[in-house]
């Protein structure tokens, strides 16, 4: 199988490389090898491959940046993605399209279920959400959407890496312990991806790592792991505060956990919690 993959570059492709099966060609595309924000550029990079798939795992994803930046936003979360649906219906290509828990409003307090009504609140969420819009539309039961959540990997800029580096250079952190979700390594979801199109699944399906944290929760693991694994020499206080104590200006989904069973179901895999694929990602840093 030939499979095309866009955003190579970031941490999901990072990781969607060096899981690649062995029975898959695999061909990389980012910028500026191609301009997301360019017709004619897409298009190119995927009459040159013809592949059988396309991974699209590029997205626009400043999210507080695209408040001000919103024509660039839509352009590249949704009129990009539009217009690759739209060249794998007339070469029949095989598209998976990776989106976010943004797409709802962060209110429901139980885990998001993938036919819930999305709701977005941010402009990231909501050119993300036309970008799935126009996947199914365009593509209809010809396509694979997984939405996912505070990704992280040793690949890349994350959560992880960020308050490993504070937990070094500070003598104390406040965290937001309000929101809530689930990390996710993105390792796994690599995985996840390849033994998708294995199967020839398609739909709409959600995809983190097992169980629920706070921020805090998360930044708390981060520095016990760390400790654990020689990453951190010193254990300093960690405070957790309410998120109106760091304002930012796109607003965040309170409650983003997402119900993952029929991915899981559909995919044979037994669920595996956050805090030990934390641990497998923090052997990595070493």
């Amino acid at each position: 199988m030939k499979v095309l993959l866009l955003g190579s570059n970031g941490q999901l492709g990072w990781e969607l490389q060096r899981t690649l099966p062995d029975n898959v060609i695999l061909t990389t595309c980012d910028y500026p090898k191609v301009d997301f924000s360019n017709t004619d550029s897409i298009s190119n990079c995927i009459h040159a491959i013809q592949p059988d798939c396309i991974i699209n795992a590029a997205a626009y994803t400043a999210v507080d940046k695209a408040e001000q930046e919103k024509e660039l936003a839509y352009r590249i979360n949704h009129l990009a993605v539009l217009e690759i649906a739209e060249f794998c219906r007339e070469n029949t290509i095989t598209m998976v399209h990776v989106s976010t828990d943004f797409v709802f409003n962060g209110e429901n307090f139980k885990p998001y279920q993938p036919g819930d009504t999305p709701d977005p609140q941010s402009v990231y969420g909501k050119s993300k959400l036309k970008g799935e819009q126009a996947v199914r539309k365009i593509l209809r039961d010809k396509a694979l959407i997984i939405r996912t959540a505070w990704l992280y990997s040793a690949h890349g800029n994350n959560f992880v890496k960020t308050m490993l580096r504070l937990m070094k250079e500070k003598s104390s952190l406040n965290v937001i312990d309000e929101q809530i979700g689930t990390p996710t390594w993105a390792y796994g979801l690599a995985s996840a991806i390849w033994t998708a199109l294995e199967k020839n699944l398609t739909g709409t399906f959600h995809w983190t790592d097992a169980g629920v944290a706070s921020w805090y929760d998360f930044a708390m693991a981060i520095q016990e792991e760390g400790l654990k694994a020689g990453l951190l020499n010193k254990s300093i206080p960690i405070s957790p505060v309410p998120s109106l104590q760091y304002p930012t200006p796109a607003k965040r989904p309170m409650y983003s956990v997402l119900d993952k069973k029929s991915f899981w179901q559909a995919l044979c895999l037994n669920p595996v919690h956050w805090r030990v694929q934390l641990r497998s990602m923090l052997k990595e840093l070493k």
